[in-house]
């Protein structure tokens, strides 16, 4: 059978360019959109240089230029968009001329973090989680077949630091905790919601559905997080809990957007945006229950890494 051609928008970012390398080693004909400035941005230049080596094929054109738009989209059976969140609202001329063209099979717009619409935290997040929920009203207005992917955190982001605003490596002394410590968050690799996001393209019971990322090994509270950690480096550290009162009096303290690290922490580990719900109950499908032979990289491995950077 003929593979499923795919164009990815957004692929000089990070998770774009992890999506574009999954696509093409899927045996999927990968073509990305790319606008003229990154071929004179260095950084930029070689992963378009790396893809393209890779086999993917590059076609010059912005989410503000409509006719490149038609053209790439012409090309494709699947669209998937992966620019950042606060740029969210510039796929609706991409929606307009995916509803003009007719022939798209699925749109998975750019989402890849919590559930917008189940947040509640959306009265305080600047609009993050609104946009994102817009975009996701033009979809089903306009009925373009979709996929979202609801990843929580990449494990770049927070995990790092064992979710510790402001520093870099986990804490070897002592550690904060927000909340009662009990709440579950969930962390997903980059290069893993990549693979699953490829996985779903074709698969028709993510058809017009929220695909969630709760992988088994990567669900934990703050109070297991620490725990974890303490087992790595072989000693107990201290522990400040901060309450709930008082990191939303740390928000409103923080100007934007350095506060929106701690409204991410709040969401996450004080009022349970991601893991609160049942996801069968809700509509949505797991995709680790949907393609368990994929590999993912669980919190207890990524822990390791950091390691190397934290002990001397």
């Amino acid at each position: 059978m003929e593979k499923t051609r795919i164009l990815i928008i957004g692929a000089t970012g990070n998770l774009g360019y992890h999506i574009a390398n999954a696509s093409i080693n899927a045996s999927h004909p990968t073509f990305i959109l790319a606008r003229d400035s990154s071929f004179s941005d260095t950084f930029k230049r070689h992963k378009l240089h790396s893809l393209s080596d890779a086999g993917v094929t590059i076609l010059k054109g912005s989410l503000d230029d409509a006719s490149s738009l038609v053209e790439a989209v012409k090309k494709v059976d699947v669209v998937i968009c992966a620019i950042p969140a606060k740029h969210a609202l510039d796929q609706k001329i991409l929606i307009r001329v995916i509803k003009l063209v007719g022939s798209i099979k699925k749109f998975i717009p750019s989402e890849f973090g919590l559930d917008p619409d189940k947040v509640q935290v959306s009265g305080m997040d600047y609009g993050f989680y609104a946009r994102k929920a817009e975009i996701r009203r033009i979809v089903e207005a306009e009925g373009i077949p979709h996929t979202y992917i609801c990843c929580n955190f990449f494990m770049s982001y927070l995990l790092p630091s064992l979710v510790q605003p402001g520093m870099k490596t986990p804490p070897t002394d002592k550690v904060t905790i927000f909340g009662d410590g009990n709440v579950k968050g969930v962390f997903v690799n980059e290069i893993d919601v990549a693979a699953f996001t490829i996985s779903a393209v074709d698969d028709p019971r993510t058809l017009n559905k929220a695909m969630y990322l709760r992988p088994a090994g990567n669900v934990y509270s703050m109070n297991e997080l620490v725990d974890i950690w303490e087992s790595k480096i072989g000693k107990q550290l201290d522990k400040l809990y901060v309450s709930e009162e008082e990191l939303l009096t740390r928000i409103k303290e923080t100007p934007y957007p350095q506060n929106m690290e701690l409204i991410f922490i709040y969401s996450a580990f004080v009022k349970g945006d991601q893991t609160y719900f049942d996801i069968e109950s809700s509509g949505g499908v797991e995709g680790t229950e949907l393609y368990p032979h994929l590999y993912y990289t669980t919190i207890q491995q990524f822990l390791d890494t950091r390691l190397a950077a934290t002990i001397p």
